[in-house]
């Protein structure tokens, strides 16, 4: 049967890994929604495509090799599956009587995690721990909290071996991955954006590593991915506003040049430096549109990488839509146009984000994209907050 493109990229490196970008808890639904929008005579082969990406029955044989999740995610769960959430959330009210709003949209928070690693405890067990994890956000508005962080991360940690916890790219953030490496405990750096961010990552993992070594810890249950948001850079930060500032013309395939220029330098540079971490594409956009005809460089680009691509549900849906005939070659080690770094070189916004000592950890917490995101994802964690607290008022007024 015909391949579906995720996994005509996946045969461009052998490492090339496919993550759910979204609860697994999800899967089902969306799966099913999506067959039924395809046309009749797509519909067969849509549903086989489907069954192979994750197929709950027999999810070791699937391929999607892990999940990353977020609040916003997390609360697209809750709209889709509202009433599954719902006596989720009444029968933890009725196991812990007296709870305020932000204890108990902590315990949903966990179940839904939990429940997600256990629909991938098998890909875990069966790779023998190299693959099915789960990655569990700290709450995204404690970023700069790196005690209330690692307390959260330990009791996600607890909740299943295959659960990796998810930690901010701020200052206190790396201080927190450090931590929890020496542990043992797996982590994804998100909220990245920028070089240095990427490279303060790969340090403290490896001294955490280190440290870990030091202390007879066992590493055989441990992974390090670090996630860049790549089309965040572009979309959510200051990139645009100075480049018009400066009277330069940027173009819809510069933006998407500078992106893949920062992943590229750290991919690279994490290898030659043999860190032990893995590179994390998310938010990947179709993109550019040249001459009448879709793209997606976010794929295209770094395919042949030893690296993790993460996929959301409506990035998939496009992508089967407009890449359904794509022949992936490797590209990784494909390099910028000098024009267009040249331009982009002129751009502060740009260059301090490709230089690997462009900004300082202090100034990490201020970056545009990274203020932008967590602003986004702790509306979303009210989100969820709002919702546990309703259900809380209708069971004990």
């Amino acid at each position: 049967m015909k391949k579906n493109p995720l996994e005509r990229l996946m045969e461009t490196h052998p490492g090339l890994e496919i993550w759910w970008d979204s609860s697994p808890l999800i899967y089902t639904s969306w799966s099913e929604s999506m067959i039924k929008k395809a046309p009749p005579e797509r519909a067969n082969e849509l549903r086989e495509q489907l069954r192979r990406l994750y197929d709950p029955q027999h999810p070791e044989e699937a391929l999607f090799r892990g999940v990353t999740t977020n609040p916003p995610l997390l609360l697209q769960v809750i709209k889709a599956r509202e009433s599954y959430v719902a006596q989720l959330v009444d029968d933890l009210i009725d196991q812990n009587p007296c709870l305020d709003k932000e204890a108990l949209f902590w315990l949903t928070y966990k179940e839904i995690v939990r429940r997600g690693a256990e629909m991938y405890m098998g890909v875990f067990q069966r790779s023998q721990y190299r693959y099915g994890y789960l990655s569990g956000q700290v709450d995204p508005r404690a970023l700069r909290d790196k005690e209330k962080m690692i307390s959260q991360a330990l009791e996600l940690a607890r909740l299943s071996p295959n659960v990796m916890i998810k930690v901010p790219g701020s200052k206190e953030g790396y201080e927190v991955i450090k931590v929890l490496t020496s542990k043992g405990i797996s982590t994804n750096n998100t909220l990245t954006f920028i070089l240095p961010q990427l490279m303060a990552c790969a340090k403290a993992v490896k001294e955490g590593v280190e440290i870990a070594k030091q202390n007879g810890v066992d590493l055989t249950r441990w992974r390090s991915v670090i996630t860049h948001m790549t089309a965040r850079f572009g979309d959510l930060g200051d990139l645009r506003k100075e480049t018009e500032s400066l009277g330069i013309d940027l173009s819809e395939t510069d933006v998407r040049w500078a992106e893949l220029a920062i992943f590229k330098k750290a991919y690279h540079l994490v290898k030659e430096r043999n860190y032990p971490s893995k590179m994390l594409i998310c938010s990947m956009r179709i993109s550019p549109i040249l001459d009448g005809k879709k793209y997606c460089w976010h794929l295209e680009k770094l395919a042949g990488g030893d690296i993790v691509f993460t996929c959301p549900p409506s990035f998939i849906e496009a992508l089967f839509e407009s890449l359904d005939g794509t022949d992936f070659r490797p590209q990784i080690d494909e390099e910028v146009p000098k024009a267009v770094l040249d331009k982009l070189l002129r751009i502060p916004y740009f260059e301090k984000a490709y230089r690997e000592d462009g900004l300082t950890p202090d100034e990490f917490n201020q970056h545009s994209a990274l203020v932008a995101t967590a602003i986004e994802f702790s509306k979303a964690t009210e989100g969820m907050v709002d919702f546990v607290a309703k259900r809380l008022a209708a069971k004990c007024g």
